[in-house]
């Protein structure tokens, strides 16, 4: 049984999870995720096809895929890698860093992701916490390995070299349980959380991307999120690849017109990626100049603006649709890809059957529709709350309005700072902006707007802006603050570090 399905009604009344264990060869006891994602498949099929910031353009088949990893994975075991050991990856996507990953896996290995665009401490941090043995870098960025932090470096340049005399075809031994991941979390309230997944996370996987990203067998699929985050490893990395369907990934800093002619030329057809991708491709203003063959559009990692939906459903004709979740919990949110489901612009969609997601409050009691709480998850007899606050509607359909953190509570009104944000995007003047709840001695907190403006920045400025708000939202909603800034702090998956921008108000308004 490969979980099919014609309409959401059929689904509804008929999935059972344990369906997802038909999709794949190995079973509860003998499951490796890179024997699943590359080996089985036809061999001269395209298995990765890659866009680089500089216009260059590469494709590699999973026969390519299935020998540089296996030989990657004998010369693991000679450098004495044992099942369980972690090794860093910290690599932007390349052919090393896919040999990288799925040799580390079919070794039994454990892969703890790490952005390139990390400094030394925050690579240390996850080497240093996952108790890494090898870490892979580039060259140039190996001095950010501070010396004895692990037993062996290495280089993508010396990859080559290092597995040209090993064996082709290696046979993993891992089961379902055997741990394959250590993720760490954004960190855009904190600390980043170490997070261990199995082999077993493949399986949701592979629900996730039949129903909610929709994937068909003639599907061309791209996802250019950095592997360093769960949206690229799951879905950029391998997700597609467990149906046999190739990943389109994009390496380097991120150009909307670049993105664009890798849409056109890899012929693209399904497109998951980030709200700020979306944004981005829309304020560049260079979608009409591509002949795209798009047919699915879905989002993950925060809020989309309905001015961005709407964009892309008046040029293509396309609603973009949403796939929630956390490091934590995964996907437990759906837009679901059926012809009769009904799409509520902006929603959360509604979780999977049998899984239990509702919207609580501070004491763990499920809150009435439409009352904004945590978002959480029925697991093993409790609660899992995750970080983001939302509501649900008399449909169950869910609303996301923000992180659970950045609620702003002013004079006894709770305000979402993306709608806020929403609106603010919509004026001329305005490039990019984040809100958040300032320190107010009278009102507890105020609505506080940070600006990249697109003209001189000035006080008149600012009162067309707070005019510009007041007159689409409600009056206690607009930015009593405003501040104009040059770039605003995001992790490297794009997401706002709100977090950053709280700890400088508050310290501005405790030094006044």
């Amino acid at each position: 049984m490969r979980m099919e399905y014609k309409t959401y009604e059929e689904f509804k009344q008929n999935f059972k999870l344990s369906e997802r264990w038909g999709v794949f060869d190995g079973d509860r006891n003998n499951l490796n995720i890179a024997y699943e994602c590359i080996d089985r498949h036809p061999k001269e099929t395209t298995a990765i096809r890659l866009k680089f910031d500089d216009g260059k353009q590469e494709t590699y088949t999973f026969r390519e895929l299935s020998c540089l990893t296996s030989q990657f994975a004998y010369a693991l075991e000679k450098l004495g890698i044992n099942e369980g050991d972690a090794i860093a990856i910290v690599l932007d996507p390349s052919l090393e860093f896919y040999v990288s990953l799925f040799g580390i896996l079919k070794r039994g290995a454990v892969v703890v992701p790490c952005s390139p665009l990390f400094g030394p401490e925050a690579i240390e941090y996850r080497v240093s916490k996952s108790s890494a043995k090898i870490v892979i870098i580039n060259r140039e960025k190996a001095n950010l390995i501070r010396g004895g932090l692990v037993p062996r470096l290495i280089t993508a340049e010396e990859l080559p070299e290092l597995i040209k005399n090993e064996g082709k075809h290696y046979k993993p031994n891992t089961s379902a349980d055997a741990p394959a991941f250590i993720q760490f979390s954004s960190g855009t309230t904190g600390i980043p959380k170490a997070v261990p997944y199995q082999h077993r996370a493949v399986t949701l996987t592979a629900v996730h991307v039949k129903f909610g990203i929709g994937l068909r067998d003639d599907d061309r699929y791209f996802c250019p999120s950095s592997p360093a985050w769960g949206h690229g490893i799951w879905y950029g990395s391998i997700g597609p690849l467990i149906f046999g369907n190739a990943i389109g990934a994009y390496s380097g800093k991120f150009d909307p017109g670049t993105f664009l002619e890798a849409l056109e030329k890899f012929e693209i057809t399904n497109l998951f990626a980030t709200p700020l991708v979306y944004r981005r491709i829309m304020n560049c203003g260079k979608l009409d100049n591509y002949k795209l063959k798009l047919r699915r559009l879905t989002y993950t990692g925060g809020g989309l603006d309905i001015d961005v939906i709407q964009y892309f459903q008046d040029r293509l004709g396309l609603i973009v649709q949403s796939a929630y979740g956390s490091t934590e919990a995964g996907v437990i949110l759906l837009d679901y890809a059926f012809d009769d489901w009904k799409v509520k612009l902006g929603s959360l969609g509604k979780p999977l059957p049998g899984v239990k997601v509702a919207v609580i409050d501070e004491n763990g009691e499920e809150l009435p529709q439409g009352q904004i709480g945590r978002v959480a998850v029925w697991y093993k007899d409790e609660w899992i709350r995750l970080g983001d606050a939302a509501y649900v509607d008399g449909d169950g359909y869910f609303w996301y309005k923000s992180r659970i953190d950045d609620i702003i509570i002013s004079a006894g009104y709770t305000i979402g700072p993306l709608e806020v944000e929403g609106v603010i995007m919509k004026h001329p003047a305005v490039r990019e902006v984040a809100v958040i709840g300032s320190p107010d001695k009278e009102r507890g907190q105020i609505v506080k707007a940070f600006i990249i403006p697109n003209r001189e920045p000035s006080e008149e400025l600012k009162r067309e802006v707070q005019e510009f708000v007041k007159m689409r939202l409600s009056k206690h909603e607009y930015p009593r603050e405003i501040e104009f800034v040059n770039e605003l702090p995001r992790t490297p998956d794009g997401k706002i570090k709100r977090q950053e921008l709280k700890e400088y108000e508050g310290a501005k308004k405790i030094a006044t």
